[in-house]
Formats: structure tokens, C-alpha cells, sequence
């Protein structure tokens, strides 16, 4: 089988197989890219594997005018720059040591080896300079079937990461078949080694957590989560149930993250997730507007489009109820009003904490008249 694509024919990504080769050394595409050509979804990065020790790369780069950064040297990888492009090449390995959170490699490894210590046998897939696919574990077939199964065994290559409990959920989200179900030995093994969930940072955690909720449809891989009692070890109080009823209110509105995670409730994530000021405060501003009775075109005018999308959208999922007529409409509306009546209106006749209340008591008259008064109407 051969893959085509722009990403795989571009001259940069051509010329640093074409460096590595000519020095006799191998130069195969990786994991995601491979992976998301062959199912006709984007691809983003482009990794490419090698027998050439990092020191050799970089060497041959820096030799071919190319600048390289050494992003991952102790783990085998180097960042080669062509142009605008970037691409991580690494250095085939073995995993010779691991403590659940971190590995030590070994490098002169085969690619049969390289293979073996990947996660998933969907992301065990490489492809030569001109596209043609090899398959050393057999992953193709689950890659066609929407299959996510680990390498080997489950439990040995999540005792070797457990992060890959949480990257085991979130691929099943984004490529796997819901209709056919999650994996049942990778289940099983990820259910009884959730503890080990624990060891990792929560940073990480939080990586792939927001990925995992940013999926067409994450509902089937987090009630799979929460029968295996993972989403507990990672939000507790947590409840997956509302999950499916929101995505299908979303309609096709953009995926959001933050939106599906306050539907899950439980405990505040802040710490659990490592949420940026941002997101915690927008956090804590839905949960708030989630219990009001802000109409659409308020929201939209008090809080934006976005949040009152997600205001509107979780109201409905949350409290069983039809989104308001037109709403999208009058959320559109508010969004885009402007209060005519400035302060300056006011002064100096009003001052200080007067003034403040007279403007507020002003904007809801105006909000109440579904912005329909206008400046002098609401002067007299």
C-alpha cells in the first residue's frame, strides 16, 4: 500500500529523508502522520524515524545548511528546521528501563524493535519517501477497522507509561468505531491499573484530557472511562451521563473542551487538570450563568457568543429542556449591541457611586427593551 500527500511530497520533508539516505541510513515517516493519511484526516506533524544516532543527524543536517535543535536528544530526538517546516527525527529505540512516567532508551534498535515499544499498533505504522507502508505489528488491519489495541501486551505498556490509560480513551475517541465497542483487553488492564494515574504530573493529564474532550464525539470513550473507574481517578465526582445528551444538542456547533467538561461536574479542576487563569475563570463563570435566567441575547450581549453558547447548550443538557426558539439569533443580536449611553452622558450632574448605579439601572432598561431605546430615550 502507498500513501500520497502534500505533506509527504513536499521538498522539505523529501529533502531530509533524501540527507539521511544518501549517508546509507534509513528515513521513515512515523506514527501520526502515517496513521491520519491513511484514514483522509488532516495531518499535522511529521516525524520520521531512523537508525542514525542523534549525533549523526544532527551532523548531516548541519552539513546540508539545516539548522537542528536538540528538542528530545537524551530520547533519541532531534528538530530539524527546512524553511518553515520542522520535523522531529529520532533515532530507532528500545525502552531499557521504565518507571511508569519516564524511559530509559537504548538506541541500535531494529525497527521491528522501535516498533514494539509504541503504544497502539495504529501508531506502529511507518512509510518510506515515496509513500510505501510498513507494517511490522499488524496494524494496518485495526488502523482500516477503527481498532485501538495496544502493542503487546495492555498491562506491560501502560506499566511502562501510565499516561497511555488516558491516550488509550482519547485514540479510541478520535479513531476508533464506537459501534464496535472499546477493546476489551485494553479495558480491562486500563481499569486495573487506574491507580497508577496518580504517578503521573497533572500537566500531563490535562494534555490529554482537553484532547480527549476536543473529539467529534468523546461520550462513548468517557463513559468507557467511568466504567473503568479512570475518570473517577481523574475527576472525582465526576459523572459521565449528560455527556452524550450535550454533544448531540451541539449540533454541529465547534467541539469545545471546557463546554463538555462542565457537564461532567464533579470536583473543581483546577488542580486535577491544571487549568490556565483563563480557563478557570471561564469555568467558574459558566458554572454561575448555568443556574441563571439570563435570556439568549442577554448572554450574548453580558458574556459573548462563545459563552453563551455554551451557557445556552448546557442549560438544555443540564436541566432536561428545549434550547429557547431562535436563540442562535438573539444571541447574535446581544452580541453585537451596543449600550448608546457612556458615562460622560451622565456627568457631572451624577458622580462616583451614583453614577455607577444610574448607568447599571440605564443598561437594564435598555436590555428589558431587547435594545431597542436608544440614547436619548433612556436620558429623558
Amino acid at each position: 500500500m502507498k500513501l500520497t500527500g502534500d505533506w509527504l511530497q513536499r521538498s522539505e520533508t523529501q529533502q531530509v529523508c533524501a540527507l539521511l539516505q544518501a549517508a546509507g541510513f534509513a528515513a521513515l515517516v512515523v506514527g501520526g502522520s502515517v496513521r491520519n493519511a491513511l484514514l483522509g484526516m488532516a495531518v499535522a506533524d511529521v516525524d520520521i524515524a531512523t537508525d542514525a544516532v542523534p549525533e549523526m543527524v544532527s551532523d548531516l543536517a548541519e552539513m546540508a545548511g539545516l539548522r537542528v535543535v536538540p528538542t528530545g536528544i537524551r530520547h533519541g530526538t532531534v528538530t530539524v528546521l527546512v524553511g518553515q517546516e520542522s520535523y522531529e527525527v529520532t533515532t530507532f529505540r528500545q525502552d531499557l528501563q521504565t518507571d511508569g512516567r519516564h524511559a530509559v532508551v537504548g538506541f541500535g534498535a531494529s525497527l521491528a524493535e522501535d516498533a514494539a515499544r509504541r503504544d497502539f499498533t495504529i501508531n506502529a505504522l511507518y512509510a518510506q519517501a515515496d509513500g510505501t507502508v510498513i507494517d511490522p505489528l499488524g496494524g494496518l488491519p485495526d488502523l482500516m477497522a477503527r481498532r485501538v489495541r495496544f502493542v503487546g501486551d495492555p498491562a506491560a505498556r501502560i506499566r511502562e507509561d501510565y499516561l497511555r490509560i488516558l491516550r488509550f480513551f482519547r485514540f479510541y475517541a478520535t479513531h476508533g468505531d464506537p459501534d464496535q465497542g472499546i477493546d476489551a483487553r485494553g479495558l480491562t488492564a486500563c481499569a486495573a491499573l487506574s491507580a497508577g494515574i496518580d504517578t503521573l504530573s497533572r500537566e500531563r493529564i490535562g494534555v490529554e484530557m482537553r484532547k480527549l474532550l476536543a473529539a467529534p464525539d468523546p461520550a462513548p470513550a468517557v463513559a468507557a472511562m467511568a466504567a473503568a473507574g479512570v475518570l473517577a481517578q481523574v475527576l472525582p465526582g465526576a459523572d459521565a451521563t449528560a455527556l452524550a445528551v450535550l454533544v448531540h444538542l451541539e449540533n454541529g456547533a465547534p467541539p469545545d473542551w471546557l463546554r463538555r467538561l462542565l457537564v461532567l461536574g464533579g470536583d473543581d479542576p483546577t488542580d486535577a487538570l491544571r487549568l490556565g487563569r483563563a480557563e478557570q475563570r471561564d469555568w467558574l463563570l459558566l458554572r454561575n450563568l448555568i443556574g441563571g435566567a439570563e435570556g439568549p441575547a442577554e448572554l450574548g450581549y453580558r458574556h459573548g457568543a462563545a459563552l453563551a453558547t455554551h451557557t445556552l447548550l448546557l442549560r438544555a443538557t443540564m436541566f432536561k429542556a428545549d434550547l429557547p426558539p431562535d436563540w442562535q439569533i438573539a444571541m447574535a443580536r446581544g452580541a453585537a449591541a451596543r449600550f448608546p449611553v457612556t458615562a460622560a452622558d451622565l456627568m457631572p450632574a451624577l458622580q462616583g457611586p451614583a453614577l455607577g448605579a444610574r448607568l447599571a439601572g440605564l443598561e437594564n432598561a435598555w436590555i428589558e427593551s431587547d435594545f431597542t431605546l436608544t440614547r436619548d430615550q433612556l436620558l429623558q
